[in-house]
């Protein structure tokens, strides 16, 4: 099953997508895709003729990852005013905007970058769906309970989190519309404790997942979660960076960071 699915991501989106994204002059395609590819790739892992799992926790994982998957989707699409490749991600358009949307160089860099990183990320933050569906182990009243518990605490956390993100955008659209000046900084909610609570609630819900990996005996399998964890600094770094971009945000932030864990809600530290 592992080896059909790297070849159907490879073929269908590190060289379709990739085919399609020159072709158009943008890389949206593979925004919409993301948030469905881990259904598909669970779903192959679920009705492969050669899956066994025990009832529940095959239950229990694919209800999380369908709850994932819609609330991703209904998050994507609200962030893009329900429009369709109207845009691409802001990362990728200022790499494409630093070599040149229309160089050789983008094209190699984007096939890299967009196509096989992607590959890597879902089909290993995926693994532990293999492992659910390659064992029939009886269900573990704590351990199984507990990761279920987590899973869905993280999936809420960065509900929230989104919720709240949103809420202070449409806050200061009607600022702006009626001439007042924006508020530069949303420090409420779990953003008074995490700077990137959605990323933090992101990330525990594949670790949460990876956790099942290791009750089956898989912990090799934590392998997808670990590359996940280790992209998201660069993420989180280019996310601070445009943060700081506006000098009159700049002095607020700077002191947010200050104060402020960056993933793990914390109590922030006392002001100066």
């Amino acid at each position: 099953p592992l080896l059909a699915v790297n070849l159907m991501f490879f073929l269908n989106i590190d060289v379709l997508f990739w085919a399609i994204s020159l072709l158009q002059g943008s890389t949206w395609l593979i925004d919409p895709f993301w948030q469905i590819a881990p259904m598909m790739i669970g779903l192959f892992y679920q009705f492969h003729p050669l899956a066994v799992a025990h009832p529940l926790r095959s239950r229990l994982a694919m209800g999380l990852l369908w709850i994932w998957a819609v609330r991703m989707t209904h998050s994507y699409f609200r962030r893009e005013e329900w429009q369709v490749g109207a845009r691409e991600d802001w990362r990728y358009a200022r790499m494409a905007q630093r070599y040149g949307r229309r160089s050789a160089m983008w094209a190699l860099v984007s096939f890299f970058a967009v196509g096989v990183t992607q590959q890597l990320m879902l089909v290993g933050i995926t693994l532990p769906l293999l492992a659910v569906h390659s064992s029939p182990a009886p269900w573990n009243p704590v351990w199984d309970t507990l990761i279920f518990l987590v899973a869905a605490a993280a999936i809420m956390t960065s509900l929230t989190a989104d919720n709240q993100l949103r809420v202070f955008m449409l806050e200061n659209q009607k600022r702006r519309s009626a001439g007042l000046d924006p508020i530069l900084l949303l420090d409420t909610g779990l953003w008074r404790y995490s700077r990137h609570p959605n990323f933090f609630g992101e990330q525990l819900w594949w670790w949460a997942l990876a956790s099942w990996a290791v009750l089956l005996g898989q912990p090799w399998m934590v392998v997808g979660a670990a590359f996940n964890t280790l992209c998201f600094f660069p993420i989180t770094w280019m996310t601070e960076a445009r943060m700081l971009e506006r000098s009159e945000r700049r002095p607020f932030y700077q002191h947010y960071m200050s104060t402020t864990s960056m993933w793990v809600p914390w109590p922030p530290k006392a002001h100066a």
